[in-house]
Formats: structure tokens, C-alpha cells, sequence
């Protein structure tokens, strides 16, 4: 195995969810200049993170299917278009239509 390719910063730290209220000690190579001290007593390097399993939707079971760039509602909205023009169509031909008949029985 090569040497010297491994970190060697590797210690423990603590990553807090503020937004959730959530923290977790691990090991990890994150540079940090914060420090936190924890449940056992000792001061440790803090990370703060946006997003954990505590305030994640999909783990939390609070997950929702969000389009951001809104494809769904683009489709539907070719569809509707797409059925409301041949409503038109079918209206001006059946217009058409019946005005060729009037013309056929004079």
C-alpha cells in the first residue's frame, strides 16, 4: 500500500443541524476554526450543516415529489392547450359543415 496517501488530520468531530437541533460526534477530516464542547466534556471541532437525517424530508417521512423545474405542470399545460384548440377545431368545422349543408338545401 502506498504511503503518505491516507489523511492524518483524521480526529473526531461534531456536526450540528442547527435548524433541526440535532448534533453528532464522528470522525472526520473537516477543517473547522469553530469548537464546540460536548456531552462527555471534552471541546471538539464543529461543523455546522444545513441538512441531516433529522431534517431531511425523506427521512423525517415528510417527503414530497417537488419539481423544480416545473416539467409536470409545463405538460399539463400543453395538454390542456392542445385539447382546448381542438375543441376549437371540431367547433369550426361542425360550423363548416353546417353552413355547407344550409347552402346545399337551397
Amino acid at each position: 500500500m502506498k504511503s503518505s496517501i491516507h489523511p492524518t488530520d483524521y480526529r473526531p468531530v461534531v456536526f450540528s443541524d442547527e435548524a433541526a437541533g440535532f448534533a453528532f460526534l464522528t470522525q472526520s477530516t473537516a477543517q473547522t476554526a469553530e469548537t464546540i464542547k460536548w456531552e462527555d466534556g471534552n471541546e471538539y471541532p464543529l461543523v455546522k450543516i444545513h441538512i441531516s437525517s433529522a431534517s431531511h424530508p425523506f427521512f423525517t417521512g415528510e417527503e414530497k415529489i417537488i419539481d423544480t423545474e416545473g416539467r409536470v405542470d409545463r405538460f399539463k399545460a400543453r395538454a390542456a392547450a392542445a385539447e382546448a384548440r381542438k375543441e376549437q377545431l371540431a367547433a369550426k368545422a361542425k360550423k363548416q359543415n353546417a353552413k355547407k349543408a344550409k347552402k346545399s338545401e337551397k
